[in-house]
Parts: C-alpha cells; structure tokens; sequence
C-alpha cells in the first residue's frame, strides 16, 4: 500500500471510506462505527475532538460495585471493565469487608516529579555553589504560571540538582517537585519545566564561550513514589469463616498469607498478583478519566523499587488477627484533562459525590485491593476459574449467537457443571439438532 499524506484533513467518513478501500474491513462493518455515535452532535464534536484521526467511538461496558466501605464512609464504585467476573469478584469482597470495619486507607504524600535534562561542560564544583541561587532564579522565573496553583495548595516545592556525569558525560537534571492539588498536573508539571529549560540557558554563569547548557528534554516522571498511599483491611481471624465452606478460618489465614508470600518471592506469581490489583484500579480510572497507563508504569516501577519485582501487598497475621494491606504510588486528579468534557466519567464523579484527588486515590486502591483479595480467596479454596467461568458463559452464549431461549436452557444446564467454550458449543448444537 502507498503511503498517504493529509489522512488527518480528512473528515470522519472519508476516513472510513479510505480504510474501506486500504483494508479488509468492508463497508457494512463500517457502518457499525455508526452506531456508537452519540445522539447529541455537540457531545460527538467533543468526541472527534479528543484524539487524532478520529473515526469512531468505542464503548466498554461500565457496572458499579455498592457496599464500598472506606474510613467509614459508603461508596457506590463506577467500573469500566471489559473482564467478567471482575466486578461480581470486587462486590463479594467489598461487601464481605463492610461487615468487618470496611477498607481503611491514607495518602502518605502527593509530591510529583519532572526533570530538566542537560549537559554542561564546566566544572561540577562550580555549578554546585552556584545552584542555591540558580534554584531562586528558578523559582521566581515560574511564580506567574504557579500563582493559581498556589492559591490551591500546590505549586513547586522543590527544586534539586543531581548530578549525573558519573554516569554519563557532562550529564546533570534540575529534579522538581510539584504538588498539583486535585489535578493530575501532567500539562502544568510540563510547562513549568520548559519555562525551567529557557532560564538555564540564559544563565550567565552557566553560559559562555567555554561551557554552556545543552537542554535535552524536559518532562514529567510517571514515576511517582512520593505520590503514596496505603490501604488495608484487618478483622480477627475467626471472622474469615464466612467466605466460603471450604477451609476453616485459620486454614484460610495460612493459606492466604503463603500466597501472598509466594507473590513476594515469584515473579511469575507476583506479575499475575499485581494484575489482580489492576482490575480493579483500571476500572475505577477509566470510569474517572484518568490515565491509568502512567499509573501502572509507576507502580510496576515501585514493585520493583529493591531490584526485584515483588507483590504489593502484605499480609500480617497472628493467633488473634488479619491484616492485609496494599501500598503502591497513585498520580490520578478530578479536575482537568477530560473529567469536565466526557459526559460519562462527569457522571462517574457524581455517582463517587465528587471526590477530591486525594480520596479518589483511596477509592481506587480499595478498589484494587477488594478485587485481589477476592482473586487470592478464590484461588487457596474453589479455583478461579470455576467462579470466572460462570460469569463468561454470556460472553460465549452471545459468540454462539444462542437465542434467549437456548441462553436460558444453557444457563439451567451448567447451573452445577463446569464451563468450556467446547462444552458449551457442543450444548447448544444439540439443541438445534433437536429442533
């Protein structure tokens, strides 16, 4: 296929048209992009407006998770989540937990970081006594764009110099900190350091014929370990009797910390461990607008903070009691971004009561540490898949193309019977064979 230029000058339908004729998608498969338009034509301006060569909008299904319980407060959790059995898996827990105390968690900090990445070739001692007052230079040269910032309690808090050269020739950053209030900031945090870039460079004392400041980039760190919470749950151990009929309470204790062990000790456990986490924490920032592609690059980063890449969570158990607890770097906001222009994470908000950045992080984490708990629980007694396998009997009852009336009949069947994609299809072309 011949390179094409001016794709994006296209308008929405002459887009498909091309895809049409440059790919194997054919027009009537084309048309089911309009379907997912919105009804409203300002609300589908915005939605062709949001990203580049736009063509289409592409729904996921959203569901809530009630009985949230966090430092006593009740939350209805909107999850965005193209998994089954994540929610159904999110609610046994949550409403398991309301009934021992609830989730209780904290935000440990909300310090946010980006660099100005430079070469300069003059001597290390000298820009390290000049640094105190180049780092007022900075500050000043940025209160204007902080100003509003700082009216919301947030702004620059810190400005470092690290030096680098050990590791890289005549390399150095200018490290800031950054709370950003109820943002995310990425937009702010980016600005300020280029308005940081432009000043190094018209340093006099670090600018002349025999050395200069060469910017490389500036850019905010997804990795944000200053940005910390902690979540956890705890009841005595006795109270771990009714999850299920399968173990005792202090069988399920045992078995429960050794797995949670396990995922501190294997990758291969710990990666799955995590992934657990995730399910519920995506949902919960998709449903909110936020990205949650920089969150799990921050927290896989954290997970691996010694060197190894562990679990991030941790179990304390004694005769008396259980604990489990999550830990892990949360950069998430609700203001900004497309929290005041998509129609469905500003309702995501409402159904939340308009939370703060800070107990939004709190919501998410309790999100993601009632879905792992569920996972670990299912995992040590029934098996996942037994649980997981139910819930996908629609997804493979609607790839079957079964009628209502063949779903019904399929369901009643493996009411008590383990599901497969074969033995279900194997089910359902009997009962055509019958008719």
């Amino acid at each position: 296929m011949a390179l094409f230029s001016g794709f994006s000058k296209l308008n929405r339908e002459q887009r498909i048209d091309y895809i049409i004729q440059n790919s194997l998608l054919n027009s009537t498969e084309a048309h089911e992009f309009d379907n997912y338009c919105a009804t409203d034509e300002n609300q589908q301006r915005v939605y062709g407006e949001m990203i580049e060569n736009y063509i289409g909008n592409f729904p996921l299904p959203m569901g809530v998770v009630t009985n949230m319980v966090i430092n006593d407060e009740t939350f209805i959790v909107p999850f965005v989540t193209e998994e089954s059995s994540v929610i159904a898996a999110a609610s046994k827990a949550a409403k398991f937990w309301a009934e021992r105390g609830g989730f209780k968690a904290t935000v440990l900090g909300m310090v946010k970081k980006g660099q100005v990445h430079f070469t300069w070739n003059g001597k290390q001692q000298l820009i390290k006594e000049l640094f105190p007052l180049i780092r007022e230079i900075l500050f000043e040269a940025t209160q204007a764009l902080t100003e509003k910032m700082r009216q919301r309690g947030g702004g620059i808090t810190a400005i470092h110099l690290i030096d680098k050269t050990d590791e890289l020739p005549d390399y150095y950053q200018v490290d800031v900190s950054f709370e950003t209030a109820d943002a995310m900031g990425a937009n702010f945090i980016n600005t300020c350091l280029e308005i940081i870039s432009s000043v190094l460079q018209d340093i006099r004392e670090l600018n002349s014929d025999e050395c200069r400041v060469e910017i490389i980039m500036a850019i905010l760190s997804n990795y944000t370990p200053e940005c910390l919470l902690r979540c956890w749950v705890e009841c005595p151990v006795e109270k771990l009797d009714r999850w299920n009929k399968e173990l005792s309470y202090n069988a399920f204790a045992t078995k429960f910390k050794q797995s949670v062990d396990i995922a501190n000790l294997d990758i291969s456990r710990a990666v799955t461990h995590n992934k657990g986490i995730f399910n519920g924490i995506d949902a919960v920032l998709l449903a909110t607008g936020n990205d949650w592609r920089a969150t799990s690059a921050s927290v896989h980063a954290y997970a691996s903070r010694d060197g190894k890449y562990r679990g991030l969570t941790t179990v304390k158990l004694t005769d008396k009691t259980f604990a489990y607890e999550l830990e892990l770097p949360l950069a998430i906001g609700t203001v900004g971004g497309i929290t005041g222009i998509h129609p469905l994470v500003k309702n995501s908000l409402a159904i939340l009561k308009y939370p703060d950045a800070q107990k939004l992080m709190m919501i998410a984490a309790a999100a993601g540490l009632a879905s792992n708990f569920a996972a670990i629980a299912s995992l040590i007694t029934t098996g996942i898949q037994k649980g997981h396998m139910k819930m996908h009997l629609s997804n493979i009852l609607n790839q079957l193309s079964a009628s209502p009336s063949e779903s019904e009949k399929a369901r009643n069947y493996f009411s008590d019977k383990a599901v497969s994609y074969a033995a279900v299809e194997e089910f359902i072309q009997k009962i055509r064979e019958e008719i």
